[in-house]
């Protein structure tokens, strides 16, 4: 897509510019070296006090160090007055006192998607939704960059909450060239030119009500990923037609052109799950079969929706979809999202850290086949748990909960006639409970339904824990 301005100009526009950043994350850190490669003076601010200047200049980039000037916890009032503009970290609430007092000096607030959007060149495909987008990010990724006949090859960058940020490959990006991001609520609070060419919203469920407050806004900001986008312009937006939110937005106020994918009702135009076929619909004169699910490595109803995504993403790029089967064929679970990790004494173990709220452990133990132990609970997000938790009875065989939505998390199980429940206070002791709970053939899942801040510094952390406490229980057979 072209730009506004070329990507010189846009250089331009930041060159000399004093410009904050806040928080130095993998996002700020990316950022600062953006900005110092458009010539533009970086001041970071990092808000957490346990850090120190010294932590924060070690945490970026080797070339960056010298030349970034840098506040811990606090920015004097002073310095407030001489920036230009300011990159907050998606951590960083619109709401927050900083960003407030940026405002009311007239300081322009742009998020990092926005600022790396500027300088990009290329195709943008964005992607956002409650669940299922790294997955449906990573498996995009993975089919432009392995079917020559899409003629993207090496020049794909997969980017966002996914892995590296958004930022720090903007300028190796190619007019030829696609980019695949996966984009949070939070990045989208803050957006402005950014436009993408193909934009995918997965689903909009609770979650995050503690950061949005109410569910209006937080759909509100998901929507925001079809920002500028327009039908005449030959965008397109790929919707979920099962979720009633993105149904009534794609069929009403989505300004671009609409693919639908479908686990249920069949799609007026798009992709549809046929019992077992992955069906395309609406696309010609008739209907056609693209695959079986049952092929896929991919599970659930919830993998459908990735794949079939996926596939509606190619075809709104212009591709056909049919040289993309083979890559689906071979295409594993991404860690920690109903990841299995091995089978101990009969007893199958999956990884579904990356569930971190309710919608997402529905997912997990709509999965699982077998009597179930099932390992809960962490972060209180505001969440309420009654949808998962009437999946319980007949389901799950021991319920296994830690962290501060424990009681919470019981308390709604309990209404649901469930009373298996077991607490623990450590991670490690809920681990050791599960497994002793567990008898043959039976699935032990991790799937918390909450985030794993307080215990771990994020869910992949948490993850690769209950990885390491699975492969260890080789050593005590």
């Amino acid at each position: 897509m072209a730009q506004a301005r070329s990507r010189k100009e846009q250089k331009a526009a930041f060159e000399g510019k004093r410009i904050l950043v806040i928080g130095a994350g993998r996002s700020g850190v990316a950022a600062v070296h953006l900005l110092l490669a458009c010539g533009a003076t970086p001041v970071l601010l990092e808000q957490n006090e346990k850090r120190t200047e010294e932590d924060v200049r070690e945490a970026l980039m080797e070339e960056d160090r010298a030349k970034t000037e840098i506040f811990a916890g606090t920015l004097p009032e002073a310095e407030l007055k001489k920036l230009d503009c300011c990159v907050p970290s998606p951590g960083v609430p619109m709401d927050a006192p900083i960003i407030l007092s940026l405002k009311e000096e007239g300081i322009p607030i742009y998020s990092e998607i926005e600022l790396a959007y500027r300088l990009m060149q290329g195709t943008l495909v964005a992607i956002t939704g409650t669940n299922g987008k790294t997955t449906t990010t990573t498996l995009t990724g993975a089919l432009l960059s392995a079917r020559p006949a899409y003629h993207y090859g090496e020049e794909v960058f997969v980017v966002g909450n996914i892995g590296d940020a958004f930022a720090l490959h903007t300028l190796d990006t190619k007019k030829s060239g696609v980019t695949v991001a996966e984009i949070s609520s939070f990045q989208l609070e803050a957006v402005e030119e950014f436009h993408a060419d193909v934009s995918c919203i997965m689903n909009i469920t609770p979650d995050h009500l503690d950061r949005h407050h109410t569910m209006e806004a937080y759909a509100e900001a998901k929507e925001r990923i079809t920002n500028l986008q327009r039908k005449e312009q030959g965008d397109f937006c790929v919707l979920n037609y099962m979720d009633p939110l993105l149904r009534e937005f794609g069929e009403t106020r989505c300004t671009a052109e609409v693919l639908w994918f479908s686990s249920g009702d069949r799609p007026p135009r798009g992709l549809w799950l046929n019992g077992d076929e992955i069906t395309v619909t609406g696309l010609g004169d008739a209907d056609y079969v693209l695959m079986r699910f049952s092929e896929c490595r991919l599970v659930g109803s919830a993998g459908a929706e990735d794949v079939m995504a996926s596939l509606a993403i190619v075809i709104a790029l212009g591709h056909e979809p049919f040289s993309a089967v083979e890559v689906i064929r071979n295409f594993a679970p991404v860690p920690h999202r109903i990841e299995f990790i091995a089978t101990k004494k009969g007893v199958d173990f999956y990884n579904d850290s990356k569930a971190t709220n309710p919608d997402a452990a529905i997912q997990g133990l709509r999965a699982m086949t077998k009597p179930t132990v099932l390992i809960g609970g962490g972060y209180d997000k505001e969440s309420t748990y009654d949808s998962w938790t009437k999946l319980f009875p007949g389901k799950v065989r021991t319920l296994v909960l830690i962290g501060k939505t424990a009681e919470k998390i019981a308390e709604s199980a309990r209404a649901q006639g469930f009373t298996d429940i077991v607490f623990a206070e450590s991670f490690e002791e809920a681990f050791a409970k599960a497994t002793e709970a567990a008898k043959e053939g039976d699935a032990v899942l991790l799937s918390p339904a909450c985030a794993s801040w307080g215990m771990f510094k994020d869910y992949e952390e948490r993850g690769n824990r209950f990885r390491a406490l699975t492969e260890a229980l080789e050593e005590q057979e």
